[in-house]
């Protein structure tokens, strides 16, 4: 049996998560998907609302990933704390609320998610990935095992997807918001791509508003980041994987647009 998985790259801002829940659904439709992971973790621009994440998951999420922002919105302290459906990195400090890693029901077998976060060029020191990843391994007995790797380095993104051939079924990269075109089965059968893209205004920098960007590396004095205005999209990848074996089998890019943009 084969098990379809559609990993949405960053929902971005407000018009990121209503483009989100206007698309996600006949998305999973069209494409046959049986599972989907989102990240979430932008959609307050900078962090996540209890609000915001139940709109995600009712949109058609089965799990929302997070990354280096899981905190910057506090009142999802206690949401990560109370709900299985969203997952922190799971090499955070542990005294941080929530959890990094989940077991999901499809109709293919148990999925197990994990979240994990790089350390290259973040501003702040998680516990090593790589390390945590080996540990996290010993204590999974599904097939099938998706990984969200949130980072910045994309050397450190495909160091990971290397080290895990073969020992996870699919690895994506988040957090640049910019999709790569190196999407593929590595040579032990992990179905990698080093970024999914994102889910937000077309005509932005990362999601905000271009002028903002630019002013802060003219060097101007910097200013709370706002959602670009305009039409919307949506990023990611299909992963078909073998729920015997829990290889990938196939990796299909996923790109949506709001009808009125001119992009193709």
């Amino acid at each position: 049996m084969e098990l379809r998985v559609l990993a949405v790259g960053d929902v971005c801002g407000s018009s990121g998560l209503q483009y989100l829940e206007r698309e996600l659904r006949a998305l999973r439709r069209k494409h046959n998907i049986d599972f989907c992971a989102v990240n979430g973790e932008n959609a307050a621009v900078v962090g996540i609302t209890p609000q915001q994440a139940d709109r995600i998951l009712d949109a058609g999420a089965d799990v929302i990933t997070l990354g280096n922002h899981s905190y910057n919105r506090r009142e999802i302290a206690e949401y990560l704390e109370d709900s299985r459906y969203i997952l922190r990195p799971a090499n955070d400090s542990p005294l941080y609320p929530g959890r990094g890693m989940g077991v999901f029901d499809t109709k293919a077998g148990p999925v197990t998610v994990i979240s994990l976060i790089g350390r290259c060029n973040m501003a702040f020191g998680p516990d090593n990935p790589f390390l945590l990843a080996e540990r996290l391994l010993k204590q999974i007995d599904t097939r099938m095992i998706l990984v969200d790797f949130h980072a910045e380095a994309t050397s450190e993104k495909l160091a990971m997807g290397y080290h895990l051939d073969g020992k996870v079924s699919a690895l994506w990269g988040t957090h640049t918001h910019v999709p790569t075109a190196d999407n593929q089965i590595l040579p032990q059968g992990t179905g990698y791509v080093t970024d999914l893209g994102m889910t937000g205004p077309i005509y932005s920098v990362l999601g905000v508003r271009p002028e903002q960007s630019v002013s802060t590396f003219r060097g101007g004095l910097s200013s709370r980041y706002e959602t670009a205005p305009g039409p919307c999209k949506l990023e990611g990848v299909i992963f078909t994987l073998d729920a015997g074996t829990g290889r990938c089998l196939e990796t299909e890019r996923i790109f949506c647009h709001d009808t009125n943009s001119p992009r193709g």
